[in-house]
């Protein structure tokens, strides 16, 4: 590991840091728990209203209508874990109800092309027609069936645009828009669920269960991604008090703001900004605040790697800003010991910045980044080294380009009773899925690395 700085500095006037709070336990296993039962729930359903099932067109129809059943409820819950519910964004954490999303998505795609196939194959067979022949007679005549066909035109759109390759070749603006259809495609493939599906029909509890579950998923969007924004907006006020260079490429933007401490927002966690002014009012990215809340001020520190975080820089001062959170489980709150090593890479330095100055008990930072010139606020990582008596690792290239080592003996090496830490890992994914094998070899538990990631 090349180290540019390892020292232990005590300021004179150290503050005492705030006590090791209790740690607040994940609900990630119970919330699973209650969506794998929701699916045991529908499955059910089919086995109390599904009589004896004779010949082909029977097993074919009957697996088409399972499939059917459990595509719904997965749309359901596909919607409901677009919401940004609290309970999920702040507890869980973003990266993993994205994961989450991501998995619920492939579910739905491949149920629906599984329910399309077979009930169409059931229904040929039933009626002695041709493949082509039913599909056409199913489209054109059928209650609800043009509109269905919409939805399931626009959700595998969706699905495709969503698959990593095509991702990663279209903007995140295309993207996110696309995104939103699936709104449109549940929206429009609700009605022939009750219209045609024989698990409904004459059913009175079962379509109440039905219509509980998309109302209930529907009120989740409409509070959390409309009207919890709308209102932190106009009662916050936000808008660009100054912006700052930290690095080659990096900008800090100081942005303010009235009665912040009311957002609840804390060191750690991030928000997705909106800045209304040409070219960037139509993109919402998520940015870390790089340091603690204030009353009146929050900052975030963007590295420049794309067309917007590039135009980042040229805000000026007075440009409103819309945001919509806080999000992201990357804090205080999930620390099991009272020592901690926060690693960063590259950008991620910026909201381990914020808990380095607020996270309770013996901290070590180690910091990897190309050379001295691309440490962002390394000033302020040095200052607060100092105020707290903690000690600050940076891992640069060596002179000779070369990356440093950084290995499970290196980090051991560095960080003695390694083991004993919580690790708190942020940076691109490539450098966190390395840290992270490294830290397990270390002996690090896996419930002490907490990381978070935005790369399905």
């Amino acid at each position: 590991m090349t180290t540019v700085h390892a020292k232990r500095t005590v300021h004179a006037q150290r503050k005492v840091a705030p006590a090791l709070p209790a740690p607040r336990r994940s609900p990630a296993g119970p919330v699973l728990a209650v969506l794998w039962g929701g699916a045991a729930a529908v499955i059910a359903l089919w086995w109390h209203d599904t009589g004896s099932v004779v010949g082909a067109e029977g097993w074919l129809t009957g697996a088409g209508r399972i499939a059917g059943l459990l595509c719904g409820y997965a749309c359901a819950v596909l919607v409901g874990l677009m919401a940004r519910v609290p309970l999920l964004e702040q507890r869980i954490g973003s990266d993993r109800v994205a994961r989450w999303h991501a998995r619920a998505g492939r579910y739905s795609i491949c149920l629906l092309v599984v329910h399309v196939v077979l009930i169409l194959l059931g229904y040929a067979a039933q009626d002695g027609s041709s493949l082509v022949d039913e599909t056409l007679t199913v489209v054109l005549d059928y209650p609800e069936m043009l509109k269905a066909t919409a939805g399931t035109v626009i959700l595998f759109a969706v699905g495709v645009v969503s698959a990593r390759a095509v991702r990663r070749r279209v903007s995140h603006e295309f993207w996110y828009y696309v995104h939103l259809l699936t709104y449109a495609a549940v929206f429009l493939s609700f009605g022939h669920q009750l219209a045609l599906g024989s698990d409904f029909t004459g059913d009175r509890p079962a379509q109440a269960a039905w219509y509980a579950l998309y109302l209930g998923v529907a009120a989740l969007v409409v509070w959390f991604r409309i009207l919890t924004p709308v209102r932190l907006n106009l009662r916050h006020r936000l808008r660009v008090d100054s912006v700052h260079r930290e690095a080659p490429g990096v900008y800090s933007v100081v942005i303010r703001g009235r009665r912040l401490q009311e957002m609840g927002v804390r060191p750690g966690q991030f928000l997705r900004w909106r800045f209304l002014t040409e070219g960037m009012r139509w993109t919402s990215t998520p940015y870390s605040l790089s340091a603690p809340p204030l009353p009146d001020v929050l900052r975030i520190t963007v590295k420049a790697l794309g067309d917007h975080s590039a135009a980042v820089s040229q805000l000026r001062p007075g440009t409103r800003v819309w945001a919509e959170g806080p999000y992201g489980a990357l804090t205080a709150g999930r620390q099991t010991s009272h020592k901690s090593l926060l690693i960063a890479g590259g950008a991620g330095i910026t909201p381990l910045r914020a808990l380095f100055e607020t996270l309770p008990g013996d901290v070590t930072l180690l910091y990897r980044a190309r050379t001295a010139e691309d440490l962002a606020l390394g000033g302020e990582l040095e200052a607060f080294a100092r105020w707290r008596g903690a000690k600050v690792l940076y891992a640069l290239n060596g002179p000779d380009g070369r990356r440093p080592d950084l290995t499970a003996q290196s980090l051991g090496a560095a960080v003695p009773d390694l083991d004993a830490h919580d690790v708190y890992l942020c940076g691109p994914h490539a450098f966190a899925q390395d840290l992270y094998e490294a830290l397990r070899a270390a002996g690090v538990p896996d419930r002490r690395i907490h990381h978070e990631s935005f790369e399905l």
